[in-house]
């Protein structure tokens, strides 16, 4: 007894041996695809977000280009000739010449810090223009990925109702042997089951569909299966007001449109620099060789200032001021609209939010009375009473019906707790703890 038990013991030890090491052979084996993997997958290789990506640091080297203009600028520069003097006293020489230049702009007519301040404001707005193809391209991952389990469970839902039919079809045909039931009732029955297949079918190639969707925004096949999504813990408002609020600060539409506002009011500020006075220092240190017969080196420093206002430029000037005034006014009418649009788009998402979850509660408890009814209508038929066949490929039709409401249900709810937080702005890899 003893040895046996010692065997026993041995082999289940070895069996745990075993699995970790396969596991550590192989780390990267994947047991099933998550929805939190799908949507990692999109955020690290989706073109269109790598694109933004690509952007957003493209503004900032135009941000950092905007402060030359409060620093000096150096240039060194030089040549050498050849003169050839066929007449005169003069002979021939190769005059030449070596220079520094020290340029610094003192006065602008403040078109150099708003120019920095319009730069900076488009740098800001290149990354809420990344968070907001971010949340995009999450949610469309988040719904193909539902999309595809959507599609699974029709198709596991309708292959059980083909199943059920069948035996239905098999049991008639005995019943109609002894006289039970009638040939209309054994053809109502094959008729339900030609139903059921032709959605089954339908069912597959909705199937195909979504993984090819799913292919396009994830950018992945799908090689393994999908895991049934279980609870997501999500950073939800509690209230429509919390939700108004969040969105005032994170929504990147509004925040957009804001920084897209202040942006037009500092081009009012260059164009109308453009009318004002400017004031630049430099000095330059310069070395000449062979200058002429009589000089053959001479070296000269200078410190110039200079100052310059543009009086008249055809018109150009004036013009420009007066279209970037009418931007502002644009931009800020636009701002209007925007915070009502995030407003209505909040409130949208929040009502939906709401109904969903109200309407799954309501399928569930159909699912639970349908599933009784067609259990007992189904016993009633089998033991001979008076129930008929349409009777249950009603009940069946009604079950079904249920079933796959209850599936579409349960992922229009998911869907409308990410699409709440992106109303909000906060469908972000922050957010749902992706790793960069």
């Amino acid at each position: 007894m003893k040895l046996k038990k010692f065997f026993l013991r041995s082999n289940i030890l070895s069996a745990k041996y075993l699995i970790l090491s396969f596991l550590i052979i192989c780390p990267n084996i994947s047991f099933g695809l998550t929805l939190m993997n799908s949507v990692q997958e999109a955020y690290l290789s989706n073109p269109k977000l790598n694109a933004e990506r690509a952007n957003v640091k493209a503004a900032s080297f135009d941000k950092k280009s905007a402060l030359s203009e409060f620093k000096p600028s150096i240039t060194v520069s030089g040549y050498i000739s050849q003169q050839d003097n066929e007449k005169g006293s003069e002979s021939n020489f190769k005059p030449s010449e070596q220079s520094i230049l020290i340029e610094q702009k003192i006065f602008q007519g403040f078109g150099g810090l708003a120019n920095l301040k319009k730069e900076n404001y488009d740098y800001q707005i290149s990354k809420f223009n990344l968070k907001k193809i971010e949340q995009e391209i999450l949610l469309s991952a988040i719904d193909a990925h539902t999309n595809v389990l959507l599609s699974m469970e029709k198709i596991n839902i309708n292959s059980l109702n083909v199943d059920l039919l069948e035996k239905q079809v098999e049991t008639d045909q005995a019943r109609l042997e002894t006289g039970e039931i009638t040939l209309t009732d054994l053809s109502q029955s094959e008729a339900s089951l030609a139903g059921a297949r032709a959605k089954l079918i339908s069912a597959e190639n909705d199937l195909i569909i979504s993984k090819s969707n799913y292919e396009k925004i994830v950018g992945k096949v799908l090689s393994s299966e999908i895991i049934e999504i279980g609870e997501i813990n999500l950073s939800l408002p509690n209230s429509l007001l919390e939700a108004y609020r969040i969105s005032k600060e994170e929504n990147p539409d509004l925040k957009i449109a804001f920084l897209e506002n202040e942006k037009a009011k500092e081009e009012v500020n260059i164009a109308r620099s453009d009318l004002a006075p400017s004031a630049t220092l430099s000095y330059k240190l310069s070395e000449q060789d062979d200058v002429s017969t009589t000089v053959k080196e001479r070296k000269q420093q200078t410190l110039k200032a200079t100052a310059t206002w543009p009086l008249y430029s055809g018109g150009s000037n004036i013009s420009s001021l007066k279209k970037s005034k009418e931007i502002k006014n644009q931009k800020e009418l636009l701002l209007i609209d925007a915070n009502k649009s995030v407003n209505t788009s909040v409130a949208n998402a929040w009502t939906n939010f709401q109904l969903t979850e109200s309407v799954l509660n309501s399928i569930r408890l159909q699912v639970k009375a349908s599933e009784i009814a067609n259990e007992g209508i189904t016993l009633e038929y089998e033991s001979g009473t008076s129930r008929s066949t349409l009777e249950v490929i009603q009940s069946n039709g009604i079950l079904l019906s249920s079933r796959i409401d209850l599936a579409v249900s349960k992922r229009n709810f998911l869907i409308s707790k990410f699409n709440l937080l992106s109303a909000i702005g906060r469908l972000t890899a922050d957010q749902l703890g992706l790793k960069n």
